[in-house]
């Protein structure tokens, strides 16, 4: 048996989604979803775990399945593929997997939609955006919880706007980021004591019930970098202007002077 992959195609051990095309006694062949033109065939013995009497009881034509590919066949125009080699808990990983891909493909087209894009344009931008961030929906998680995430990769152009609306609309991350730097300067025999007071200040509105995090760094006199996490950009907002707000007026309220900006 050959242990090379096809070309184009998933990688011996790789986790594929398949959809089962025809029953037979001795195994089923299915078609790959993601991999277009390719087909797998699943013997018998890799269906499940012990003695399988009838194979109908397992598979039938039209399922989808979570398989583990094992190796190329003969005849290097198919995949053997492994059903039992697969946990539950990995068949649900990967099954979410494919089904975030697939809507975050149904956004993109929305989004090319909406700034005119041809097909070849929204292809085109799917495969840039999966290769940067490794899957075109991680492409939109990033977008939705960090600001500037597309401008930061080297992406460019009015239609970022629109993919961040997209993104926040129907992506829900576990959490958002903003960042953003406090400038800090103060002529005192305490002025070092006045700019840590003054960010404590502001890191004062962490808050773990309400999920929310925020950190001040050194950047070089006289900035500090602020990263503030929150399960929400409402909530994310809300606490960046409190906290840049407390830092401010402490420092001004010394003498000092203070402003703050967003990345």
């Amino acid at each position: 048996m050959s242990k090379g992959n096809l070309t184009g195609g998933p990688q011996e051990g790789e986790l594929v989604v398949v959809t089962v095309k025809t029953v037979k006694q001795n195994g089923c062949y299915v078609d790959l979803d993601e991999f277009e033109g390719i087909e797998g065939f699943i013997f018998i013995g890799e269906i499940a775990s012990g003695w399988v009497k009838n194979i109908r009881g397992f598979v039938r034509e039209g399922q989808r399945l979570i398989c583990k590919v094992m190796r190329t066949r003969k005849d290097g125009t198919s995949l053997e593929l492994s059903l039992k080699s697969v946990s539950e808990e990995r068949r649900r990983g990967r099954l979410q997997e494919w089904k975030n891909e697939k809507r975050a493909h149904q956004l993109l087209k929305v989004i090319g939609e909406r700034v005119s894009w041809s097909e070849a344009e929204i292809a085109e931008t799917a495969e840039e955006l999966s290769g940067t961030f490794e899957t075109l929906y991680g492409s939109f998680e990033e977008a939705a919880m960090k600001e500037g995430a597309l401008v930061d990769a080297g992406f460019e152009g009015d239609w970022i706007k629109v993919f961040i609306e997209v993104a926040i609309e129907n992506i829900i991350p576990d959490f958002v980021e903003v960042r953003g730097t406090i400038s800090l300067s103060i002529d005192s025999v305490n002025g070092i004591e006045v700019i840590r007071e003054s960010l404590l200040a502001a890191e004062n509105f962490s808050s773990e019930a309400d999920e929310i995090e925020i950190s001040c760094h050194y950047n070089g006199a006289p900035q500090y970098r602020i990263e503030l996490k929150a399960p929400d950009f409402k909530s994310a907002e809300s606490a960046w202007e409190n906290a840049t707000n407390a830092a401010i007026e402490l420092m001004q309220s010394s003498g000092g002077e203070a402003r703050a900006w967003r990345e």
